[in-house]
């Protein structure tokens, strides 16, 4: 069974940063291309930042360009986000997501195309 937990949300103050984890199992990841997306209330979920299991191919939502950064932890099975200088329009809920890919570079696709979900942990950033 495939599962993807993340962890590390929480409540910050504006300027101020997080890590995000994504915690993989239950099949090989090394053909998936792994994402982190957001919902804020009222708005439609967009894609924060993407990467292939190799990490050699990141895609970022220019808004967090400079700010965010993803990464993998191949030995852990785990996608981390770091966020600095988070500001008060990066609250959301944030996801994780898995899509099959076995190709070099992140597919630009929208979320409804991965194959697998976490459950989402809540970001609140304080002004």
């Amino acid at each position: 069974q495939v599962q993807l937990v993340e962890s590390g949300g929480g409540l910050v103050q504006a300027g101020g940063s997080l890590r995000l984890s994504c915690a993989a199992s239950g099949r090989t990841f090394s053909s998936y291309q792994m994402g982190w997306f957001r919902q804020a209330p009222g708005k439609e979920r967009e894609t924060v930042a993407t990467i292939t299991w190799t990490g050699n191919s990141t895609y970022y939502l220019d808004s967090v360009k400079g700010r965010f950064t993803i990464s993998g932890d191949n030995a852990k099975n785990m996608i981390v986000l770091q966020m600095n200088s988070l500001k008060p329009e990066d609250t959301a809920v944030y996801y994780c997501a898995a899509k099959y890919n076995r190709g070099r570079s992140v597919l630009r696709i929208p979320g409804v195309e991965y194959n697998y979900w976490g459950q989402g942990t809540q970001v609140t950033v304080s002004s």
